[in-house]
């Protein structure tokens, strides 16, 4: 009867323990987000980047999308950090980020939603969607790795 109450320790999980494609798309996902801000930084300069957020903060909506472009900038740092330990929401939620992003990017390049603080530059549909998929690209790939090998797919499965 003690064996039902007796709580056992968490399992910690080390480094052999990761995957390779999981930890390649974990520091990844890391990596491009840190650095897609330090060249944004890099080639605004301080004055480009104050009137960045100067611009993005003259209406309630450009607000509200530089904000969400904040709040999902963290939650796909949180999600590459779940998902280097193991836990399956870690991978939904970085899917699930990046259907958010390429539909706001899809929609706002194309002008049906206003502003469009984030866009693509296209002349014909057809170019913008190209240079979506470009843009893209290293995220498609990311979550190919998280979901392609089956070590991948294993060791989420375990994790549940």
């Amino acid at each position: 009867m003690s064996e039902l109450f007796r709580v056992s320790p968490p399992v910690r999980l080390t480094a052999a323990d990761v995957p390779v494609p999981v930890r390649i798309a974990g520091m990844a996902i890391i990596v491009t987000r840190c650095l897609s801000v330090l060249m944004l930084a890099a080639d605004l300069g301080y004055d480009g980047l104050a009137d960045f957020v100067h611009r993005s903060a003259q209406a309630w909506d450009s607000t509200l999308i530089f904000i969400a472009s904040q709040l999902l900038f963290f939650i796909e740092l949180r999600c590459a950090i779940r998902l280097m330990r193991g836990d399956n929401r870690g991978r939904w939620g970085y899917v699930i980020s990046q259907l958010l992003v390429v539909t706001y990017l899809l929609l706002a390049s194309l002008g049906w939603i206003y502003p469009e603080i984030f866009s693509l530059r296209g002349d014909t549909p057809a170019a913008v969607i190209h240079a979506l998929c470009l843009h893209k690209l290293p995220d498609f790939l990311v979550i190919l790795l998280l979901f392609l090998p089956v070590s991948s797919r294993q060791f989420f499965q375990a994790g549940r």
